[in-house]
C-alpha cells in the first residue's frame, strides 16, 4: 500500500525537520500553504527548496490547497473548528478542485510524498482533510511526521 505523510513545521527547526523526511525517505515535499513565507529560518519557499533539493528530495507548491486568509486567521485565533469549515468552502472552489487533481496525480505517481503546512497538530490543520481525500480516492495509508519541538 501507498503511504503518505504530512508534517507541520511549528515548533521545529529546519535541521530536525528535513532530518524527519529523510527518515521517511520522502521523494516529494508538496507544500498547501497558501502563503510559501515564513519567518522561522529554512521554511519560506526558496529556502525550503533548496534545502530539499540537497538532499535529493522535490518540493512542489500548491498555493491553491492554501487555507484562505479567513481561514488562517480563524486558526490563529485558535477555532480550529472554523478553520476547517472556512477549508471546506474552499475546497469546493474550482482552483482548489483543480489543485486537488494535480495532487492525487503527483500520489499515483507512487514516490513518497509529504504534505506541509504550518501546524504541528494534524488534527488542526488543513493538511489531514487533504489526506482524508487521498486516503479515500486512492486506499493510501497516512502516516503523520513530527519533528522535536525546540
Amino acid at each position: 500500500m501507498k503511504k503518505l505523510f504530512t508534517i507541520g513545521y511549528e515548533q521545529s527547526n529546519a535541521q530536525d525537520f528535513f532530518d524527519a523526511l529523510t527518515r521517511a525517505k520522502v521523494a516529494t515535499l508538496v507544500d498547501v500553504r497558501a502563503v510559501a513565507a515564513s519567518r522561522r529560518p529554512g521554511f519560506s519557499k526558496r529556502q525550503l527548496a533548496a534545502g530539499l533539493d540537497a538532499r535529493g528530495m522535490a518540493y512542489v507548491h500548491l498555493q491553491k490547497l492554501g487555507t484562505p486568509k479567513e481561514g488562517r486567521l480563524a486558526a490563529r485565533s485558535g477555532k480550529a473548528e472554523r478553520m476547517l469549515e472556512i477549508y471546506e468552502r474552499h475546497l469546493a472552489t474550482p482552483e482548489a478542485r483543480h489543485a486537488l487533481e494535480e495532487l492525487t496525480a503527483l500520489a499515483k505517481s507512487g514516490r513518497p510524498l509529504c504534505l506541509l503546512c504550518y501546524e504541528r497538530d494534524p488534527a488542526h490543520c488543513h493538511r489531514q482533510r487533504l489526506a482524508a481525500e487521498l486516503h479515500q480516492r486512492l486506499g493510501i495509508k497516512v502516516e503523520n511526521l513530527f519533528c522535536a519541538p525546540v
